[in-house]
């Protein structure tokens, strides 16, 4: 078998990255695309390889000389690449070599594991392509197969996806392709040459083949492939990055700690962002899609309005309360308003706290707040922040109690943040403070924890301190929040049942969630929490706790929150989201296995690798 790879193409979405190099020339784990493709080949004993050039030809062909001394490679250059597209240097490939044997067809954009090689040479059919089931974040060209003979039906290119096309039932082609030395020769040259040399030479190849099959005139089969088999297509530096993640284990710990979200770009089980799993609920959700187009092409309300949208949804004065775009927009703020006051804050608690008050008392959480500490140290404090639950422990003090405490101390700010409080067994302190107005209770909330849209960017601030909220208020834009957020405010107010079902759902997950962490050896203490989320701790060193966050990640995509630095005890902590059952339950074992699998070597753990 001959092998063909495209390579001529100028890469103008990796741009700046192939300003001054080939796109095939960049790395992941140290090794470049191309070198990726030809080792691949050389495993299965592909070599002779013809590779259509353009942009950057010399430092190609510099690079493979050096890199394979020994490997004759057949170079057709492409001198039109900048205003063609991959049917041109096709059907150069097609007219300038030989074929005397069936051709493998692998753009240069990829990268996969050398395994996906076998599935194209062990097909039962001459013509085959590798395809995946589409998900979201591809792009390019989809086909749709007959599930019965899994012959490729059509083949739609992106010029012929629509607005209201379907993806559901769809396949992403890898553009990995085997074709028969009869088809290059005969139906596909023939055809792909004219197209290319009378209609349009800036097109994709993939076309002719849509032809071919609507036509009639030969069939291609999709080999798809099953889970786990990976794989990669660059076509931008967000792919390359994607593309580390996926092929560089080594990385994945780091990428996610510096993302802070972004997940949908990796195939992880994300157990260190919170949120309601339970909710919106699937009607909400179909609403929003419904109404997206619209929704992108309006401009949002005033900050006015919004707050007035809010405050049907809390049952609370309108003029108490301000949307925030995510409950982090006020902590700059905060910071700025009460520069100079010296704070007691929980120890530990959510990490934004200390940096607001670098210099700030701290009052104990063991997981289990020592409210002695609060009232000893409060006397010498003029703010006091309250995190109810705590994070990351989960501690919650009583509402009527942090009520009173602020009553009997009006002097005293008191900074409430409530964004776990709906899963605890205490209600927030809001409708307390509609009826009896406490006007030295800053009380904040993220919606996105508790109403599962961290993506919409969702908090509020309330207050009954008018000055404090037209300080909050001269420091917000004026169009403060996006369109979808805004209408996620007026239609969740038709579902208020099923945000508390999702509370019941989400507090049941966790005490039995629990439970059965408490049954795995390595785990020491399952804490008691008021949040949708469990604090852990574990019987190991903290080598082996890196060990087992980082098996988690590489071996099953699991990612791990750990605090451990939080506590001054040199434990090992994880705090860990409640998803849903099906979640927990995957993740329950995969925790045991990896858990068993580092116990095993326990006093051994200096030899670990």
């Amino acid at each position: 078998m001959k092998v063909i790879i495209l390579t001529a193409g100028y890469g103008r979405r990796m741009r700046p990255l192939t300003n001054n190099t080939h796109k095939t020339l960049l790395k992941i784990s140290g090794k470049t695309i191309i070198q990726r493709i030809i080792d691949a080949l050389i495993a299965f004993n592909l070599k002779e390889i013809t590779i259509v050039t353009g942009y950057r030809e010399a430092e190609i062909k510099a690079h493979l000389t050096k890199s394979y001394p020994s490997l004759d490679i057949n170079y057709i250059y492409n001198e039109r690449y900048r205003e063609t597209n991959n049917i041109y240097s096709m059907a150069l490939a097609l007219q300038n070599m030989t074929i005397d044997r069936d051709i493998l067809l692998i753009e240069s954009d990829l990268i996969f594991d050398p395994a996906i090689i076998a599935r194209l040479l062990n097909s039962q059919h001459e013509n085959a392509a590798l395809v995946d089931r589409y998900r979201s974040g591809m792009d390019g060209t989809v086909v749709t197969v007959d599930p019965e003979r899994h012959a490729i039906v059509s083949v739609i290119p992106p010029h012929l996806q629509g607005i209201d096309f379907d993806f559901k039932d769809k396949y992403k082609t890898l553009n990995i392709y085997k074709f028969s030395q009869d088809f290059c020769n005969n139906t596909f040259k023939k055809i792909l040459t004219y197209y290319a040399q009378v209609i349009d030479d800036n097109c994709y190849y993939e076309l002719i083949l849509g032809i071919i099959i609507y036509m009639q005139k030969g069939q291609v089969f999709a080999e798809i492939l099953e889970e786990g088999e990976k794989w990669a297509e660059i076509d931008d530096p967000n792919d390359l990055k994607i593309a580390k993640f996926i092929f560089d284990k080594s990385s994945q710990q780091k990428i996610l700690d510096s993302s802070y979200g972004g997940y949908w770009n990796y195939d992880v089980l994300d157990y260190c962002f919170i949120r309601n799993m339970y909710f919106p609920s699937s009607a909400i959700l179909s609403e929003l899609k419904n109404n997206l187009t619209s929704l992108i092409h309006n401009y949002g309300s005033t900050q006015t309005i919004l707050n007035q949208k809010l405050a049907t949804y809390l049952l609370c004065e309108e003029d108490k309360v301000i949307v925030l775009n995510g409950v982090s927009q006020i902590y700059p703020i905060l910071e700025q308003y009460l520069a100079g006051k010296q704070a007691l804050l929980p120890c530990p608690s959510f990490a934004e706290y200390p940096k607001i008050f670098p210099k700030a008392t701290t009052y104990l959480d063991r997981v289990g707040i020592e409210v002695s500490d609060i009232l000893e140290k409060v006397k010498e404090c003029e703010v006091v922040v309250i995190v109810n639950p705590n994070n990351p422990t989960g501690s919650v003090l009583p509402t009527q109690w942090v009520y009173d405490f602020a009553a009997a101390r009006p002097e005293t700010l008191v900074v409430l943040d409530e964004s776990f409080i709906d899963f605890s067994e205490h209600g927030s302190i809001l409708p307390m403070l509609e009826e009896a107005p406490l006007s030295n209770i800053i009380l904040l909330a993220s919606l996105s924890k508790t109403l599962g849209v961290p993506g919409l960017r969702l908090g509020y601030v309330y207050s009954s301190n008018s000055a404090f909220n037209t300080y909050v208020q001269s420091r917000i834009p004026i169009w403060n929040i996006n369109s979808l957020a805004e209408y996620f405010l007026e239609i969740i107010l038709k579902h208020r049942d099923a945000v508390q079902a999702s509370f019941r759902k989400t507090i049941s997950d966790r005490d039995q969630f629990a439970l059965q962490l408490q049954t795995i050896p390595i785990v020491e203490t399952v804490y008691p929490s008021g949040g949708n989320f469990l604090l852990v701790s574990l019987r190991c060193s903290s080598v082996l706790r890196d060990l087992l966050t980082q098996r988690l990640l590489s071996k099953y995509a699991i990612y791990v929150k750990d605090v451990s630095n939080r506590f001054n005890d040199e434990k090992s902590y994880l705090r860990l989201a409640v998803r849903d059952g099906a979640d927990n339950q995957n993740f329950l074992q995969c925790f045991r296995d990896v858990a068993a699998e580092l116990n095993l070597s326990a006093s051994e753990e200096t030899k670990l690798p």
